[in-house]
């Protein structure tokens, strides 16, 4: 089961500790989801989704700071006795004295974030989802043509890599080259990103080992980028019979998610950038509701009809 440690969170998020002696390195997060303690604050426990990041927001906070101290004693000391991974007050609130000590009793790290509650767990469930979401690697090349991710697939040797040198000297970007790790955040979406190890780097037969981010600059790169189309790259074959109209999508899947695909045959001359541009463009323009395709065949249809009229007006 995929999980995040808390370290990372607490650097990725610039969360402040307020009890800096709880050793925090063996601490994972395994569930995107946060918890609002607020009901549990008001003595309700059931259900409690204890083993979720913990975050204290305004409400949560005065409504603490007004309990009596039979009544904090009673509560802290129920709360913090779960197995909490973490606390986060978010605005910069305080916790008291009282919980603080309850706290380190039960070995419950506590942190404070200048952001507000809001904006806090908005941002934390956004990169938990992508951390800890399914992940699968796919052998291609994933770049960022005019705001669309295109993943390039097809076997070694075939030219992905060529192609997507092509696309950033075009002036596209280099999201990664040979190892894709495709991560599923939402039923509609997934998140393409690199290795840590081949990040930036693009592998040229004959050439080596090419650095994209020192060559090209800062510009030519992307962290992460959605997966909006596909396109195969396979040898031409005189005798297949290739897709010419595009009136039907062809779909390919990832962890449940079909993504639409191009089935491209690579002959000498054909120039792959401008086809992975103008396949980007094209699925732009569909998205936006414009199909060329349609738009011949309803002209077509339009002329055979116009035609079998005037030639009805004849036969009269």
């Amino acid at each position: 089961m995929a999980s995040v440690s808390l370290t990372r969170i607490v650097e990725k998020m610039k969360l402040e500790p307020l009890t800096p002696d709880i050793d925090i390195k063996g601490i994972k997060i395994k569930q995107p989801d946060i918890n609002r303690p607020a009901l549990q604050l008001a003595g309700f426990f059931d259900h409690y989704e204890a083993t979720r990041l913990q975050i204290i927001g305004f409400v949560e906070y005065k409504y603490m700071m007004e309990m009596s101290e039979e009544r904090k004693k009673e509560i802290y000391s129920k709360l913090l006795s779960f197995p909490i991974p973490c606390i986060v007050f978010c605005r910069e609130l305080m916790p008291d004295e009282l919980f603080i000590e309850y706290a380190k009793q039960n070995n419950v790290p506590l942190f404070v974030s200048k952001k507000t509650t809001s904006a806090f767990m908005a941002e934390t469930i956004r990169w938990l989802n992508v951390k800890l979401a399914p992940c699968i690697s796919v052998h291609g090349v994933l770049v960022d043509v005019y705001g669309e991710g295109v993943l390039i697939v097809g076997e070694s040797g075939i030219g992905k890599s060529e192609a997507a040198l092509e696309l950033i000297k075009r002036g596209h970007r280099l999201v990664t080259d040979d190892v894709v790790e495709i991560r599923k955040v939402s039923e509609d979406t997934l998140i393409g990103t690199a290795p840590e190890t081949t990040k930036h780097f693009i592998e040229v037969r004959g050439i080596g080992i090419v650095d994209v981010k020192t060559l090209f600059g800062v510009s030519s790169v992307k962290e992460t980028q959605n997966i909006d189309l596909v396109i195969k790259l396979a040898d031409w074959n005189k005798d297949t019979e290739y897709d010419r109209l595009g009136l039907e999508e062809e779909y390919t899947e990832y962890l449940g998610n079909k993504v639409v695909c191009h089935n491209i045959p690579i002959r000498p001359g054909r120039n792959l950038a401008i086809i992975c541009e103008t396949a980007a463009v094209n699925h732009r323009q569909k998205k936006m509701g414009y199909n060329a395709a349609m738009v011949l065949y309803q002209r077509v249809q339009s002329n055979l009809a116009k035609k079998r009229e005037e030639d009805d007006e004849d036969e009269f």
